[in-house]
């Protein structure tokens, strides 16, 4: 049985393709490692990376002049995504930009099962993002309940005394979801059931 050679058209469209897939693989490998500055040039824009992590500290934000000239009404808002219930204590108040304040919000477990939380901020009106100091937070930190816990949490923050003229209200809302899937969590649980129906059925 004889070998066919291949023609020498194919041999050149054969190394010519191979040079584009090298090329396209080269390009993609280099694509990846300019997502990471780029992700990092847009979280630093949008200000994505700075929600969850501290704002201020509590030494700067005692040295804040505060401004007793003006009132900045302050709405809290809060929302839950899976079995939680989450509230604040308390639907607004007045501040004076530059005073410290402490505001606490109450989330509950509602499941026979612990869970693993975390909490994202978002503010309104959007200008108002960068003027909001947090100095501390249980945003900052993943929660964990245990079955049918309920915790108090505080909300240290600071207004910004730099606050444009023309907000005089905040709206501070939370959403706060369960980190790990009920799947996973019905699998570990459904996991003991099965190994002990396969050891009954084995023959004694």
């Amino acid at each position: 049985m004889s070998t066919q050679t291949p023609a020498p058209a194919d041999r050149s469209f054969n190394r010519s393709m191979l040079v584009k897939l090298c090329v396209v693989a080269v390009m993609m490998f280099g694509f990846g490692f300019a997502l990471v500055p780029m992700y990092r040039a847009i979280c630093q824009i949008t200000g994505i990376n700075n929600l969850v992590q501290r704002d201020v500290s509590a030494r700067e934000a005692k040295n804040t002049q505060v401004d007793m000239s003006r009132t900045i009404s302050i709405e809290f808002d809060a929302n839950a995504r899976g079995p939680l219930g989450f509230k604040p204590e308390q639907r607004s108040l007045d501040v004076h930009p530059g005073e410290v304040t402490t505001v606490m919000y109450e989330v509950s477990n509602e499941q026979a099962r612990s869970i693993r939380a975390q909490a994202i901020p978002s503010y309104a009106p959007k200008q108002a993002t960068e003027y909001f100091r947090k100095i501390e937070c249980f945003c900052f930190t993943q929660q964990m309940l245990k079955a049918n816990e309920t915790k108090r949490m505080p909300v240290v923050f600071v207004v910004d005394t730099k606050l444009p003229k023309d907000v005089k209200t905040i709206t501070l809302s939370y959403t706060f979801f369960e980190l790990d899937t009920p799947a996973a969590a019905n699998a570990d649980s459904a996991a003991p059931t099965a190994n002990t129906a396969a050891n009954s059925a084995r023959p004694i």
